[in-house]
């Protein structure tokens, strides 16, 4: 017991203890009989169990019962009782206000309780909204700790962001808080310290084992009823707030990705006129009159390049718009080696300084695929393969079947994909860290292809890069058969 509750109860007990005086200084003077007593005592019994004082209501109980033998009971002036039956009424009597002071202290205490607990939802639900009300970058700092400590009186609280491995401490600690809660969340322990009145409590993601940080405090009052109530309220708005930045990070994306679209289309429609004035105005040169080797070779190389700036463009044009919207291909029964010579003679012409080998078995090799979507997926992975080679190096085309499949590989050297960004080299507008800054390009070329590669049933694979030489290959591939094609688009 401590010294305050007990100095209640001395006084309580003294009190009582007056008024016991008091009522049988004046029952005696009246020559009022046992019986009548009685019905007195108990009354006052009972008024001094409504203090919820069990100790100080025993006390006086005892007090009256003996008031009642010596001053009451014959023989008087004595503790013996003559009469069994009045011993057994003070037996009666000092057991019956026990009981009554147990029952209504224990009330006392369930009200209390009730009171605590009504306030402690109070509290929790102010602090719910003061948190709710805190921009998303408060979070796990002294901002978000502040309410905490106004509306629960806390002497010192302390939050450790894993995230950033930052301690936000408020309040005056006595108990090196920080350090304690560091520890906690080191120890991935709860801690429950009631001597220092220190409480450290970890942080956890949606009930899992994965913790954000760990929240600690000092000075709380009640600790076990309210600790786990505020850790949980913490680590609800911290998962909360992580969302909300996903959610925002997201939408800003793919709000930032549907304007590089959209710039992409509109640049590619405007390069399109001064590109056919440039075509028009060479073409009007050679008209113009008979020209010189030298100025017929240059309008020659305008020519030329005009029409490459041209095809680039319409291709520009026709990655923006596969980007953006949904692939729904045409299928039809393509020759898949007229297709690939094709783009070899293509970019044997604009990389005159790489070798373009086609390999493949003499057989006629066709499958189903769209006639205009095909060609850009394979003008994606021969320009690559052009792009990220060295000079005089030898791009290879091949072709094969594979079971109901047709594969086409094209592969070259000269240049690595790191480990780590084997998948990530197809997502939309991804580059490697090592050759954005020495190779241009948009990063939607392989994003496009396997897009369309999808779109047709397939798939695009880099399929390895560890054979000799250190050659890269890229495997796009399709469906030869209608039926196979229809199985595979309808599982998915």
């Amino acid at each position: 017991m401590s010294l305050r509750k007990l100095r209640e109860t001395v006084i309580r007990a003294g009190v009582g203890s007056v008024a016991v005086a008091l009522l049988t200084s004046i029952c005696f003077g009246l020559h009022i009989d046992l019986a009548s007593a009685i019905p007195l005592y108990m009354l006052l019994v009972v008024v001094q169990s409504m203090t919820g004082d069990f100790r100080s209501a025993a006390i006086v109980s005892l007090l009256s019962a003996g008031c009642l033998d010596f001053f009451f009971t014959q023989p008087l002036f004595s503790l013996y009782m003559s009469n069994p039956l009045n011993a057994l009424a003070l037996v009666a009597f000092v057991l019956t206000a026990l009981v009554i002071t147990r029952l209504v202290s224990q009330e006392r205490q369930q009200a209390k309780s009730s009171w605590l607990q009504k306030s402690r939802l109070d509290r929790l639900y102010k602090l719910s909204q003061q948190l709710l009300a805190l921009e998303p970058d408060a979070m796990m700092t002294e901002k978000f700790l502040e309410p905490f400590r106004e509306l629960f009186g806390i002497t010192a609280i302390c939050a450790f962001d894993a995230e950033t491995a930052e301690v936000h401490l408020i309040g005056s600690s006595q108990r090196d808080l920080a350090s304690k809660t560091r520890e906690g969340f080191i120890s991935g322990r709860d801690q429950n310290d009631t001597e220092s009145r220190v409480s450290v409590r970890c942080l956890r993601l949606g009930g899992s084992a994965r913790m954000t940080g760990a929240i600690g405090f000092e000075g709380l009052r009640e600790p076990e009823e309210t600790t786990g109530s505020l850790a949980a309220l913490a680590a609800a708005l911290v998962e909360r707030t992580k969302a909300f930045r996903k959610a925002t990070s997201a939408a800003a994306a793919a709000q930032a990705e549907l304007y590089r679209s959209a710039v992409l289309d509109a640049l590619a429609h405007e390069f399109k006129t001064p590109l056919a004035t440039i075509l028009a105005a060479a073409g009007g040169i050679r008209e113009a009159g008979p020209l010189q080797s030298e100025q017929d070779e240059m309008a020659d190389t305008v020519e030329n390049e005009a029409l490459r700036l041209t095809s680039l463009t319409s291709q520009l044009l026709r990655t923006a718009r596969l980007d953006r919207e949904q692939i729904n291909p045409r299928m039809e029964i393509v020759n898949v080696g007229s297709l690939v010579k094709e783009t070899a003679r293509q970019y044997s012409r604009r990389s005159p300084d790489r070798r373009i080998l086609v390999t493949h078995s003499r057989e006629t090799i066709e499958a189903l695929a769209d006639p205009e979507l095909l060609p850009i997926a394979l003008n994606q992975l021969v320009e690559n393969a052009c792009k990220y080679s060295l000079p005089g190096s030898t791009v290879v085309i091949e072709i094969a079947r594979q079971g109901e499949l047709v594969a086409i590989k094209v592969s070259n050297n000269g240049s690595s994909i790191p480990y780590s960004e084997r998948e990530r080299i197809f997502e939309r507008f991804y580059r490697g860290a090592d050759v954005r800054r020495t190779i241009s390009g948009s990063g939607l070329g392989l994003y496009v292809a396997r897009k369309i590669a999808v779109a047709h049933g397939g798939s695009l694979d880099l399929e390895t890069q560890d054979r000799p030489a250190g050659r890269i290959i890229f495997c796009l591939r399709i469906h030869a058969t209608k039926e196979a094609a229809n199985h595979v688009l309808a599982a998915k």
